[in-house]
């Protein structure tokens, strides 16, 4: 990272402090995000999280030379086999839908694709292979056709989400199981009916368990110790607890992740999102009722470890600070050799404070508005950084209208002629039914241009 960059700071979940974050190799820092499961859409909760993970990987990317990002994909898993018997459907045709939906509504919002996606079922060997060593060192041990982790063998489980014994067992919801040594002991493989996915081992067919998936994955690709581990706070037990037990156990002198980093969660209307109280959102159905820029622009109003409350009157907030932030760039360019300004750098750095870099960039278009260019400049590099004002100024007011841009044209060609015929009543009729439909007409020296409202 170069001298005059500022140091970045991220609240690690371990330590649960804010603390400098120092790359274990400069020259390439590893990051290792928890993806979907693939059996349904991605929901707005999902998304807070890849967006997140998003804006940190750019802001990586910005003060590092190299950044290798991996994201797996969950696709062997008790909810998929469910839902596709449910749907009359393969397994194989569920996921694969599942995952060209998720990688279309990501792509909708600008989040850029990871390094490396690694699918589970691609990487049985490696599981295989870590299951074997921690057998081998009495850290699991196999029962009635499961192979178990043994929690009681490594004394430091617990630690990373700071829970006592009995939270961790009331935490796990854990399954009654006769075969169990312990109640909080977790499956790392388990037996697979015939009609189920499974592939052969030395305790027999079965499937992985979910969390022994993620630490195969990210010794494959980032090796005993990587720079940083994220995903959803509902991750941090049992999921990655679980992780990085299991990880440490097969390499005890790696430290797995060196630094996790964990969102809070999203509510709806300021409750709990959830199919019962009638307020889930997928992200379709969010892009359904916005543009996909505004929806990005609201999950950054909050910075990442606070609750986010997600709330159409939201939406509309963040589509009116983009009409201000285009008006603001107007013609100038995306240029890449335009600095992003030091005051919304040191915002991100500063465990990525969004909200704070928005208050940045509102500064910024204050002084775009009042003519200034190099602001103009300014505020088009810091939305780069942020995945924002991608487009042009006249795309974006003219996105998301449905009257077709050749009618409002004629439209106006017809409102001119009504005016110079002094047929003001037409001309008025004209500007107020193209008002209904969304579009604003504004007359200046040069003419008369249209936007949406």
């Amino acid at each position: 990272m170069p001298d005059s960059m500022p140091q970045l700071t991220l609240h690690d979940s371990r330590s649960r402090k804010t603390v400098p974050f120092a790359p274990l190799d400069p020259g390439n820092v590893r990051v290792y995000y928890c993806g979907p499961t693939v059996y349904d859409l991605a929901h707005i909760g999902n998304l807070r999280a890849m967006v997140t993970a998003d804006i940190l990987v750019r802001l990586l990317r910005h003060l590092y030379p190299r950044v290798t990002y991996v994201r797996n994909i969950t696709d062997v898993d008790d909810k998929i086999n469910t839902r596709a018997r449910a749907n009359g459907e393969t397994i194989d045709s569920l996921t694969a839908r599942t995952i060209r939906d998720f990688h279309e509504d990501l792509d909708a919002v600008g989040i850029l694709p990871p390094d490396i996606e690694p699918r589970a079922t691609h990487h049985i060997a490696e599981m295989l292979t870590l299951i074997g060593q921690l057998i081998d060192s009495g850290h699991a041990y196999e029962a009635q056709g499961h192979v178990l982790f043994a929690v009681s063998r490594f004394p430091a489980y617990g630690a990373l989400s700071g829970r006592s014994p009995e939270d961790l067992l009331a935490g796990a919801r854990v399954e009654v199981a006769p075969y169990k040594r312990d109640p909080g002991d977790f499956v790392l493989w388990k037996p697979s009916a015939p009609d189920l996915p499974g592939w052969e081992s030395p305790w027999g067919r079965g499937r992985p368990g979910w969390h022994i998936e993620c630490s195969a994955m990210s010794h494959r690709y980032l090796g005993e110790s990587f720079d940083i581990h994220g995903g959803g706070s509902d991750l941090l037990f049992p999921h990655h607890e679980n992780e990085l037990a299991q990880s440490q156990c097969c390499f005890p002198h790696g430290r797995f992740a060196n630094h996790w980093v964990h969102n809070a969660m999203l509510l709806v209307n300021g409750e709990k999102m959830s199919k019962s109280l009638g307020n889930f959102l997928t992200v379709r159905d969010a892009l359904s009722v916005s543009p996909a820029e505004a929806l990005r622009l609201l999950l950054l109003h909050a910075q990442y470890r606070s609750v986010l409350n997600f709330t159409l009157a939201g939406l509309e907030d963040a589509k009116q600070t983009l009409n201000r932030f285009y008006r603001a760039v107007g013609d100038t360019p995306p240029d890449g050799t335009v600095p992003v300004p030091a005051p919304v750098l040191a915002a991100l750095c500063d465990d990525l404070n969004t909200p704070r870099a928005l208050a940045e960039m509102h500064a910024l278009a204050d002084r775009a508005l009042a003519g200034d260019r190099d602001a103009a400049l300014g505020l088009r590099a810091a939305g780069q950084l942020l995945g924002l004002l991608g487009q042009t100024e006249d795309a974006w007011f003219r996105a998301g209208t449905y009257v077709h841009p050749e009618t409002i044209e004629r439209l106006i060609v017809e409102r001119q002629d009504a005016r110079k015929s002094r047929d003001f009543a037409r001309a008025d009729a004209i500007r107020e039914s193209l008002a209904k439909d969304g579009i604003v007409l504004e007359d200046g020296p040069s003419g008369t241009t249209w936007r949406r409202a």
